[in-house]
C-alpha cells in the first residue's frame, strides 16, 4: 500500500513539473522497470497499451526515456538524477521565458498615476512565497534590516548567507529571538549582527484568547518603513495551516506604525522604532 502511495506522489509530482498523467505514469512505471516493452509499461502503469506510444515519444524528447529499436522496441527511464536534473533544467528554463515574457508586457493604463500607495496592506500565501518576498525586502534594504522569529523554522542557511550579505554590505542587521539556544546559534553564524532573545511571548500565544494556536512566524521590518508579518496556525492534530503574511510600506503606514512599535517592545534599549533614520 505505501508502495502505491510513493507512485502516485511520485506521478503528482512529475505532473506538477509539466507532465501529462499519461507520460508521468510510463516514466514510473519505467523507474521500476530494468526496461520494458509497450505492453509491460502498461501492464506496470495501467497506461492505455494505445497511449504508451505516444507517452513515450514525448519522454524520449525530453530526454528522459532511451529507446532500444529491437522488434519489439524496449525502453528504460534514464538515471532518477539525471532526469531531475534535466527537468529542473527545463523548469528554470520555462520560469526564465516567463520572466522575460511579463517583462515585455507593457503595463496597463493606469487612473492612480505613477505614485506608490504607501496605506495599503497585501496579503501573501504560502511560505515558498513568503520566504520569496522577505528575500526580497532584504535585498531591497537600504539602511537596517530587523526580523523577529517565531518559528525556528524561519531560519534558514538561505537567510543566514543573505543576512550576512547585508551585513558585509555595511547594513545593520537585528535579529530578535525566543530562545537562548536559537540566540547563541544566529550569533555563531552572524557575528557581526546584534542578536539577542526578544521575549515576546505574544508571538505563540495570545494574552486574551487562551485557545488562540496561532504562531507569527516573523516580523521584519525593513529601514523602520517596510513590514511584513507572517504567521501559521496549529491543528488539532499538530501540523501546521498554510503560512499567511501581510505587509505593508510607508513611515505612517498604520500597519508599520503598530508592529513597528509591537516589535520595540522586544528590541535592545537604544533603537527607537520611531524615528525614520538618515536617508
Amino acid at each position: 500500500m505505501k508502495d502505491l502511495s510513493n507512485q502516485q506522489q511520485s506521478i503528482e509530482l512529475l505532473q506538477q513539473l509539466g507532465l501529462k498523467e499519461y507520460e508521468a505514469g510510463c516514466f514510473v512505471a519505467l523507474a521500476r522497470l530494468p526496461k520494458g516493452t509497450a505492453k509491460e509499461i502498461s501492464e506496470t502503469s495501467e497506461v492505455p497499451r494505445t497511449r504508451v506510444y505516444d507517452a513515450i515519444r514525448v519522454l524520449e524528447t525530453k530526454g528522459l526515456v532511451e529507446i532500444q529499436h529491437s522488434n519489439p522496441q524496449q525502453f528504460r527511464a534514464v538515471p532518477i538524477e539525471e532526469a531531475a536534473e534535466t527537468l529542473r533544467q527545463e523548469y528554470e528554463s520555462r520560469t526564465d521565458t516567463l520572466v522575460e515574457a511579463m517583462a515585455a508586457i507593457e503595463p496597463a493604463e493606469s487612473n492612480g498615476g505613477d505614485e506608490e500607495i504607501t496605506h495599503e496592506v497585501w496579503a501573501l500565501s504560502g511560505t515558498a512565497a513568503i520566504t520569496n518576498r522577505t528575500q526580497q525586502l532584504i535585498d531591497a534594504a537600504g539602511r537596517e534590516i530587523v526580523l523577529i522569529v517565531g518559528r525556528d523554522e524561519v531560519i534558514t542557511d538561505g537567510l543566514l548567507e543573505q543576512l550576512q550579505e547585508a551585513l558585509d554590505t555595511g547594513l545593520d542587521v537585528l535579529v530578535g529571538t525566543q530562545t537562548e539556544d536559537l540566540r547563541e546559534q544566529i550569533a555563531e553564524a552572524l557575528p557581526d549582527a546584534e542578536v539577542f532573545v526578544s521575549g515576546l511571548e505574544w508571538l505563540h500565544s495570545s494574552p486574551l484568547e487562551a485557545d488562540d494556536d496561532t504562531t507569527i512566524s516573523r516580523l521584519l521590518l525593513i529601514d523602520k518603513n517596510t513590514i511584513l508579518v507572517s504567521s501559521v496556525h496549529e491543528t488539532d492534530t499538530g501540523g501546521i495551516e498554510t503560512e499567511k503574511a501581510v505587509f505593508g510600506r510607508g513611515f505612517d503606514n498604520g500597519i508599520v506604525v503598530i508592529t513597528r512599535r509591537l516589535m520595540a517592545t522586544g528590541l535592545p534599549p537604544r533603537h527607537d522604532p520611531d524615528m525614520p533614520g538618515d536617508e
